[in-house]
């Protein structure tokens, strides 16, 4: 069941999982190159959606998912008043089909988001749509809290870790193909089963 952890109240305060990690670290280990695809599920305010718009290159594309309409509409007048060409904000939940073509994606980054939902329960969607979504090639990388570690962001009881992840995920067809150690976080990133 999904967690509402303060909704588009909180996205609109304080310091985002961006402010708390090296973005240079990040999008090194995201090895984003120029014309891929790339989807920020979960995007809240978008900085990681706008940090990875570097990279891809005229010939890639940005999209930001987030259910909050709010956030999607100040994401997409902000796009538009920065002329951003290959970007896009769209509204969508991750507990439902997601807005985009099959093999479409060829990195899909989601940030803090997992550990407000149950992975493991049979009724979960995202992981068949992201299977659906992304390039043959393509890949799932999620950063998430470390377990154990003091730090802010969620609290103990609702940390997943990368196995647990890993366990999750396994049965739609993914294999890990990458972790990096980011303090009191980490960054996991999976590819489709060949």
């Amino acid at each position: 069941m999904a967690h509402d952890h303060g909704g588009i109240e909180k996205q609109k305060k304080g310091i985002s999982s961006f402010d708390r990690q090296d973005p240079k670290l990040v999008f090194s280990e995201l090895n984003i190159k120029n014309g891929d695809h790339f989807l920020d599920i979960g995007c809240g305010a978008g900085d990681y959606t706008f940090y990875a718009q570097n990279f891809v290159g005229d010939s890639g594309f940005v999209y930001a998912l987030e259910k909050w309409e709010e956030l999607i509409s100040k994401l997409n007048d902000k796009i538009e008043s920065n002329k951003i060409k290959n970007m896009r904000a769209v509204p969508g939940d991750v507990t439902q089909k997601l807005p985009f073509a099959d093999s479409s994606i060829d990195i899909c980054l989601i940030a803090m988001v997992l550990h407000g939902f149950d992975i493991t329960g049979p009724e979960n969607l995202l992981f068949s749509e992201l299977k659906r979504l992304l390039k043959p090639n393509g890949r799932i990388a999620v950063l998430e809290a470390k377990k154990g570690v003091v730090s802010p962001g969620p609290k103990e009881h609702e940390r997943i870790s990368a196995e647990e992840i890993q366990d999750s995920i396994a049965r739609y067809g993914f294999r890990q193909i990458g972790y990096a150690d980011l303090g009191s976080s980490y960054l996991v990133q999976f590819g489709i089963n060949k």
